[in-house]
């Protein structure tokens, strides 16, 4: 990405438009500001269609759990914009926990957390570069095939 190519440009460029962010599912804020530092609570993987659901090695593939873990970064990213305004003003993705509705002793976990960290990578260049974690569980609210949570730093 280059200087004068903003995140917001970058969209644009690739073709991206971003779902309407959700209404927390509970007693929640969807984002919440500390300093420099903005916390993302976690999205569940959806579409236009509704809830993107199953379980990865079992009804759902690794492709499909990657595209459910992309569709939940895009999810952030409309969170972003809404507490922000812009995703101009995101500094650097500091970190992002995925976790992937996987039958037992699934070990490809970090395959389908790819979905959502390349697509930051896309939209950010290096400032999309994270730590994570990507992790499997026996269960994700609403049978989702992955949730996703961030920390962005700010401008």
């Amino acid at each position: 990405m280059t200087p004068e190519e903003t995140p917001e440009k970058r969209l644009t460029t690739l073709g991206i438009v971003l779902p309407l962010p959700p209404a927390p599912g509970g007693n929640y804020l969807p984002a919440k500001q500390a300093g420099s530092l903005l916390f993302l609570a976690g999205v569940i993987s959806s579409d236009e269609n509704g809830v993107l659901t199953g379980i990865v090695g079992a009804d759902r593939t690794v492709e499909e759990g990657r595209e459910a873990a992309r569709r939940c970064a895009l999810t952030q990213l409309a969170v972003i914009r809404q507490a922000l305004g812009t995703l101009d003003r995101v500094e650097h993705i500091v970190s992002v926990n995925g976790y992937i509705n996987t039958v037992s002793r699934f070990a490809d976990s970090p395959r389908v957390i790819n979905g959502a960290s390349d697509l930051l990578v896309e939209v950010f260049g290096e400032s999309g570069r994270h730590v994570r974690a990507a992790i499997g569980v026996a269960a994700l609210p609403r049978n989702a095939i992955v949730e996703l949570q961030m920390v962005v730093a700010v401008r």
